[in-house]
């Protein structure tokens, strides 16, 4: 059957769910066209300006941060079951230094509305824009969250990306969800 496009929150739930455990594989692309994968544990689906987004939270030290400023998109990918290691891996090693598609035999197949591609053995796919972006706040942040989650005063910038189309392997779904 293959993959089709499908209105952005038919899995929505599903895909919130997957992001907490394990999490979703965020792929980004750069100048250089090679893309770089990374785990996303946070995020957010939702609407704004009349518009479907994917909310994601990336660090600035991150590879990945880099790679969303040079192209200014990104693809969200909801993982099988049987992808836990893959997400671990690409949660635990940088793109600077690893090709992580290579090493954990990723797919990458090129998007219809975005230069980072999609990842085929992914049964659900979002191909996101950047509309709009934003930096966290340290003195907004409580102190509790500060303290758990920022340490090293690493504030995530949080991209807004219009979902422009939503890819889902209605088959892949029901097997492997």
């Amino acid at each position: 059957m293959g993959k089709i496009e499908i209105p952005f929150i038919k899995y929505s739930e599903k895909t919130m769910e997957i992001m907490q455990n394990p999490g979703l594989l965020l792929v980004s692309v750069g100048k250089n066209g090679q893309p770089n994968v990374m785990a996303i544990g946070w995020g957010l689906i939702g609407v704004i300006w009349r518009k479907p987004v994917f909310i994601v939270a990336v660090r600035p030290s991150r590879y990945t941060y880099k790679l969303i400023e040079e192209t200014g998109d990104f693809t969200v990918n909801v993982p099988s079951k049987d992808m836990s290691d893959v997400v671990e891996y690409c949660g635990t090693v940088s793109g600077r230094d690893h090709d992580k598609f290579k090493e954990k035999n990723l797919k990458a197949v090129p998007s219809k509305h975005v230069k980072s591609p999609i990842i085929d053995q992914c049964p659900i796919n979002y191909e996101c824009k950047v509309i709009y972006k934003t930096k966290l706040e340290p003195a907004s942040i409580p102190e509790d969250v500060k303290s758990l989650f920022y340490p090293g005063n690493d504030y995530h910038t949080l991209y807004f990306g219009e979902i422009l189309i939503v890819h889902a392997d209605e088959e892949m779904i029901t097997k492997k969800l």
